[in-house]
C-alpha cells in the first residue's frame, strides 16, 4: 500500500510525490579551493536544470583528528597519497568567500546549501542563510551532531550510506522525524563509483514500508543515468549527484564525478522518467483518443445492402475506421433487418437498424 509523503519544503519549493524531482547537484570539493571555479560550477548546475548545487562546508582541523594520518585516491589517472589535513585545508573556504557563492546563486536564481562537518560550519551556514541541511553518510550515526542540526528546525536530508535498518530508525529518531520533524533520507551506497550490483535500488521500498511517509531520494555514485531512473520508479523524489567541470582537474573527487554534459543528461533523464510514470489511470490519451477513430473496427457494409434485407456475416463485417457500432454489436443485429437503404462501405449506425 503506498503512502502520502509528509509535506516537505525548501526554499519555498514543495518536494514530494505531487511535485517535480528535486535535483541537486553536488559540487562538494571540485571547486579545488578556487572561488572562480566555484562560480563557474554554480553556472553549469543551472545551466544543467538543477534546482540547487551543494558545497561542503568545514575547517579542517576540526573533523580530521590525526594530522599524520593519510589518504590514497585516484587523481589525472594516478594514485595520490598525501595527509589527509593538508588536501582538506585545501579545499577550505573563508567565510567571506561563502557569502559570496551564496550571493551569486541567489543572483541566477538556483538554491544554495551545504553539508557542514561541525556545529560551527552550521553557524557560519546558518548566518549565511541557508533553507535546509544536508548530512553526508560520513555523519549518520553521529546522533551528537544531528540532534543539534534538528534544533535549528530547518528541513534536513540525511544520506544514508554504509548504514543498516537499525541505524537508519536511529538517525530519524533523534532527529525527530516520527513527532513531525521535516527530514528526508537519500538512499546512497559509498563506493565511488557505484558498480551495479551495489547499488541496490530495492532498499527504497524496503525503507517505505519500514517508514511510511517518509521521503526518500537517491544520492547517486554511479556512472550513468539509469539507476536514478529507477529510483524515480520506486519512489525517489530527491536527487544529487557529483559533478565536475573537467575529469582531468587535480583532487580526489574529479575522476569519478559527471562532466557537464552528463550532468545535464542525468537531470533530463530524472525528469523525463517522472514524466513517464505519469497517472495511475488505466484509460487512453488524448491522442489514443484520435487513434481509436483511425485503428478500431466498426460495423459496415460490405455491399450495398437494401431496405428490409436480414444483416448477415456476407452484407457486413468489422472493417476501419471506428467511431461506428463497435464489433460487439454485430452478433446482436445478424438476422434483424435493415431500416432503410445502405451504402457499400458505410458505418452503420442504429438508426439502420430496424427496431
Amino acid at each position: 500500500m503506498a503512502h502520502q509523503t509528509r509535506p516537505f519544503y525548501i526554499a519555498g519549493r514543495s518536494i514530494g510525490t505531487d511535485a517535480p524531482p528535486y535535483c541537486i547537484a553536488e559540487v562538494g570539493i571540485n571547486h579545488n579551493g578556487d572561488l572562480a571555479l566555484a562560480m563557474r560550477m554554480i553556472d553549469v548546475a543551472k545551466e544543467a536544470g538543477a534546482d540547487a548545487v551543494k558545497f561542503q562546508t568545514f575547517k579542517a582541523e576540526e573533523f580530521c583528528g590525526d594530522p599524520e594520518q593519510t589518504f590514497t585516491y585516484q587523481s589525472q589517472g594516478l594514485s595520490v597519497t598525501e595527509s589527509m589535513l593538508e588536501m582538506f585545508r585545501r579545499y577550505e573556504f573563508s567565510a567571506e568567500h561563502w557569502f559570496e557563492i551564496k550571493a551569486y546563486c541567489e543572483a541566477i536564481g538556483i538554491t544554495f546549501f551545504s553539508t557542514p562537518q561541525n556545529r560551527t560550519d552550521l553557524d557560519l551556514l546558518l548566518q549565511i542563510g541557508v533553507p535546509a541541511i544536508k548530512v553526508g553518510s560520513d555523519d549518520f550515526t553521529n546522533l551528537p551532531l544531528l540532534k543539534s542540526y534538528a534544533e535549528t528546525g530547518l528541513p534536513i536530508i540525511v544520506s544514508c550510506g554504509m548504514s543498516d535498518l537499525a541505524e537508519v530508525y536511529q538517525a530519524l529518531e533523534i532527529l525527530g522525524w516520527f513527532d513531525g520533524y521535516p527530514a528526508a533520507l537519500l538512499l546512497c551506497t559509498s563506493q565511488y563509483p557505484t558498480p551495479p550490483q551495489d547499488v541496490n535500488i530495492k532498499k527504497l521500498t524496503t525503507l517505505q514500508q519500514a517508514f511510511p511517509g517518509l521521503l526518500i531520494g537517491f544520492s547517486d555514485h554511479t556512472e550513468s543515468s539509469l539507476a536514478a531512473t529507477l529510483a524515480v520508479a520506486l519512489g525517489a523524489r530527491i536527487f544529487e549527484k557529483h559533478f565536475t567541470l573537467d575529469h582531468n582537474l587535480p583532487g580526489p573527487d574529479h575522476w569519478f564525478a559527471e562532466n557537464p554534459a552528463g550532468l545535464a543528461k542525468w537531470i533530463t533523464a530524472i525528469r523525463q522518467a517522472d514524466m513517464m510514470l505519469g497517472s495511475s489511470l488505466v484509460r487512453p490519451t488524448k491522442a489514443e483518443q484520435d487513434m481509436r477513430k483511425l485503428a478500431r473496427r466498426s460495423v459496415v457494409a460490405l455491399r450495398d445492402i437494401i431496405e428490409g434485407e436480414c444483416f448477415d456475416l456476407i452484407n457486413i463485417g468489422l472493417r476501419r475506421p471506428g467511431g461506428g457500432l463497435p464489433p460487439i454489436i454485430i452478433e446482436q443485429i445478424l438476422g434483424v433487418k435493415a431500416s432503410h437503404d445502405i451504402k457499400h462501405g458505410s458505418l452503420l449506425s442504429l438508426k439502420d437498424i430496424r427496431s
